[in-house]
């Protein structure tokens, strides 16, 4: 009997919820020394590909539960040309598209609505380059973030080229996308910069009454 290329329908958000906790966890365990040496190798490969797009600003995430901490990387990007800018996602409201906040190493910062730092104040920015944090991601391009849908409203109103950054680690075959999951164009882990496979997929449509996939 020929397998059946997805799973049973009642069993895709629980296989999605064990590979992102699965992901969460193993990089939350990673030796904080071996966790800087595997962002320091994240950051070689974030130069050369942003070298190769250059954009004049980017938006980036600040580091939240282990995630690659980019903020030393950022800033001197940011000090290697004054025309470059920077910004941080915020968060106004739930299930709204995110916006970004210009941020420069010396600002003022305040928890958001989930407790994560963002800019006291600032311009908002149009970021030529998103930097998206990975758990659980895959070959296509496709990633679990948290749960909150706000990427990928994000990537579903704005022209801006995506980059998913995170470890090897969270690699897996397929996240088992669904229809309104948006992919990166381009994943950056320690092992390299990759754009993402070109391949058609079939995707189940998301559960009516649930939050989108961050």
């Amino acid at each position: 009997m020929t397998a059946a290329p997805f799973p049973p329908p009642k069993d895709v958000d629980a296989l999605r919820r064990h590979l992102r906790e699965h992901a969460l966890a193993a990089r939350e365990a990673l030796a904080a020394r071996l966790r800087a040496e595997l962002t320091a190798s994240i950051e070689m490969h974030l130069d050369g590909l942003l070298a190769r797009l250059a954009p004049d600003s980017l938006a980036y995430c600040w580091p939240y539960r282990a995630e690659p901490d980019l903020r030393g990387w950022v800033g001197r990007w940011l000090a290697a040309d004054a025309r470059r800018r920077a910004s941080l996602p915020v968060v106004l409201d739930k299930a709204t598209p995110l916006t970004f906040r210009r941020w420069t190493p010396d600002c003022a910062m305040v928890p958001d609505r989930h407790g994560i730092p963002v800019p006291a104040e600032g311009e908002e920015l149009e970021p030529a380059v998103l930097l998206v944090p990975l758990n659980a991601f895959d070959a296509a391009g496709y990633r679990l973030g948290y749960g909150g849908g706000y990427f990928d409203r994000t990537l579903a109103q704005r022209k801006v080229t995506a980059i998913g950054v995170g470890f090897e680690l969270g690699r897996v075959e397929s996240v088992l996308p669904l229809a309104h999951d948006l992919p990166m164009d381009w994943l950056v882990t320690e092992a390299g910069a990759f754009p993402r496979r070109q391949s058609a997929r079939a995707v189940r449509p998301a559960p009516a009454a649930r939050p989108l996939s961050e």
